[in-house]
């Protein structure tokens, strides 16, 4: 029987281990030397992923983009934490498990391309970008410019700093989609004023998947001395980038989504010379005023969610990032080029190289998104999101790696059919 690799991401180099849990996953990618569009279109290589996953086959999960399974090596790896703890809890939790998450940090800054020393370990998106956005400095009268897309949480967020300290949220419409880089920075460039301290955007807005130019849109801020705040909750581990691509002081992402870690992970970027300059959501002692751990400083929390990230770093580095990237996108060009050729069907996704990547947003002119969404649930256990925007509506669909090929093409052949033949009475 052949063996069969897994990696785990440590700070200095990936050291390849024995992981049986990951024997469907490893060979197929170890020694393949295609470009990742090849190994995409290889349904033999993808099996194995599949198989890691414990999903439930009777429906149709199309809603990764809220939250992703874990494969079953991460699941394990959880519980076995989960148990230890429950064996001596005061001293397993704090004087074993709890340093042990410097080796996550490392590999998550690996991953990212950064110092650990800038990686903050946290339970979301939200509560890695809340931390800058109720943490910076900012007076009565100065502005926050975001777009008319961002995630309503973090839309929240500035609007209690409006309340609270009279600062001033602006909010400009971008194109749906947005088919040039160019167009997305000057329209935030002609918003900005003397007042602007900060720029708040995503880098793969949640509604339709747009991939936004971050690094053009940092370039502009930094020029005029404006911070960047990058919510990037649906790009990492869903897009093949570092922190290089980016170049932003501030970024904020959830675990859970397309890396695959345990369900209330999250991590936080703050450059090394700016951490100083953010209050955390929870208090933290003068001495860890310049040290990334003060925004990990949330009382008693369990240590194994975090430690069990590893696992699915592990994961993902076996995939390949490249390859990952590029399998989510044939999976989304299976439907939707299909979908793009149905009278009354719309996407609001660009499906150009570099405008979005795995999630897509596609609407039936005349037909209510929420009645979509509820026939597909409703008739074919098919499980997306209806958006409704005040400028466009659709159906958000986001597989992940476990999804099959029959997955999607039982999507698209429904979406055909309602789109020819309206829904059922």
């Amino acid at each position: 029987m052949s063996t069969r690799r897994d990696f785990l991401v440590l700070a200095s180099a990936t050291v390849p281990i024995l992981r049986p849990g990951a024997r469907a996953l490893a060979e197929p990618f170890a020694l393949d030397t295609r470009s990742p569009e090849d190994v995409a279109r290889d349904e033999d290589a993808w099996t194995g992923v599949q198989r890691a996953y414990t999903v439930d086959r009777s429906i149709v999960n199309l809603n990764n983009g809220g939250v992703c399974p874990a494969p079953a090596v991460v699941q394990d790896a959880l519980r076995r934490y989960q148990e230890h703890a429950h064996e001596a809890p005061a001293y397993v939790l704090w004087r074993l498990q709890d340093p042990q998450k410097e080796t996550v940090r490392a590999g998550l800054a690996r991953l990212f391309g950064r110092d650990p020393e800038e990686i903050a370990i946290t339970r979301n998106a939200s509560e890695s970008l809340e931390n800058v956005q109720l943490g910076l400095s900012l007076a009565k009268g100065d502005e926050v410019l975001t777009t008319d897309q961002d995630y309503p949480r973090m839309i929240t967020a500035w609007r209690q700093r409006e309340r609270r300290d009279g600062i001033v949220l602006k909010q400009v419409e971008m194109p749906v989609p947005a088919e040039d880089d160019d167009e997305v920075v000057r329209i935030l460039e002609g918003a900005l004023t003397p007042r602007t301290k900060v720029i708040h955007v995503c880098h793969v807005i949640n509604l339709t998947g747009q991939v936004m130019p971050v690094k053009k849109i940092v370039a502009l801020a930094r020029g005029k001395g404006i911070q960047v705040v990058v919510d990037g909750a649906h790009a990492f581990g869903h897009m093949d980038f570092t922190h290089a691509d980016l170049d932003c002081d501030f970024y904020g992402t959830s675990l859970h989504k397309f890396l695959s870690a345990p369900h209330g992970t999250g991590m936080l970027f703050v450059r090394k010379e700016r951490i100083g300059d953010v209050w955390p959501l929870m208090a933290a002692p003068p001495e860890l005023d310049q040290n990334i751990r003060k925004f990990e400083e949330i009382g008693t929390h369990p240590v194994g969610v975090r430690l069990a990230i590893a696992e699915a770093l592990s994961f993902h580095a076996a995939i390949g990032p490249g390859r990952k990237e590029a399998r989510l996108r044939y999976l989304r060009d299976r439907w939707a080029r299909r979908a793009e050729k149905v009278d009354r069907v719309k996407l609001h996704t660009s499906l150009a190289p570099g405008r979005s990547s795995g999630v897509a947003l596609v609407e039936i002119d005349g037909i209510p998104a929420t009645k979509v969404q509820e026939h597909l649930w409703a008739a074919h256990k098919i499980y997306t999101v209806a958006i409704v925007h005040a400028r466009f509506q659709g159906i958000r669909v986001s597989p992940h790696v476990c999804t099959t090929l029959p997955e999607v093409d039982r999507f698209a052949d429904v979406l055909e059919k309602v789109a020819r033949e309206g829904l059922p009475a």
